[in-house]
């Protein structure tokens, strides 16, 4: 069985867990999309687009300054393949990237990233970063990954970025950081529940740039995520090795 998105959790039902059949997702088909969407975010509050847009729109001349990205820090909590595409933009632009996962081992030596950790350290780096980058999967034990106690270690200044998915996040401390200033603001692409609802809160703030889930709908990539499965139809046809399978109890 394939999944063409990263997520698998809406094919995880009971039986699909407990039946042998091998199961494989898109995984990685979408890194990159989702890294520049990173990217975006990062550039909308380090360039303050919303006040450009709403001076050009007054017709005012309202110079300020602005900040670069160079120099800044991005702490990336969930470092699968979205994570180290999101790495590998962030290094170019010159910004410090810490990174956490549950193995770390596995990027020790990533040239991109200066200091992987584990579980237990997320909050220790969350801390000392300019932009969060939620890209974790929903998989058991990642539901509310950053809750209140991590938007209390979160700088007043920080901006919260999720390409992951939305359970990953507790959008009521979310809301509530925002409405409170104890963090700038967030772009979303992602939430708990979707579409997000009408009379959602996250609509009424203006210091939150919201994607409707679509910053990996860039063009041919249905043909991308069509393209794996049809290699693995192949691999398996000919009995190879599948692209992509997932590890049905830890859920991606």
């Amino acid at each position: 069985m394939h999944c063409l998105s990263a997520g698998v959790e809406s094919v995880l039902f009971p039986a699909m867990q407990a039946h042998p059949a091998v199961l494989t997702n898109g995984r990685g088909m979408y890194k990159r999309a989702l890294a520049e969407f990173v990217i975006a975010g990062c550039m909308f509050f380090a360039k303050d687009i919303a006040r450009l847009r709403a001076s050009q729109a007054r017709g005012v001349w309202d110079p300020y300054y602005m900040q670069e990205l160079a120099g800044r820090t991005m702490a990336i909590v969930g470092y699968g393949e979205i994570g180290q595409a999101t790495a590998a933009l962030a290094h170019a632009f010159g910004m410090r990237v810490l990174a956490c996962r549950r193995r770390p081992e596995l990027s020790r030596d990533d040239p991109n990233v200066e200091r992987v950790v584990g579980d237990a350290d997320r909050r220790e780096i969350i801390a000392q970063a300019d932009y969060v980058v939620a890209a974790a999967p929903d998989a058991p034990g990642a539901t509310g990954l950053i809750g209140a106690a991590e938007f209390a270690v979160m700088k007043p200044t920080a901006v919260l970025i999720n390409v992951g998915r939305g359970p990953t996040l507790d959008e009521g401390e979310l809301v509530s950081a925002l409405r409170a200033g104890r963090i700038r603001g967030a772009a979303l692409d992602v939430y708990v529940t979707e579409p997000l609802p009408a009379g959602h809160p996250l609509y009424g703030l203006d210091n939150v740039l919201l994607s409707p889930h679509c910053a990996d709908r860039v063009e041919g990539w249905l043909d991308h995520a069509m393209s794996v499965f049809l290699d693995n139809h192949a691999r398996f046809l000919a009995g190879e090795p599948l692209r992509n399978v997932v590890d049905k109890k830890a859920g991606y």
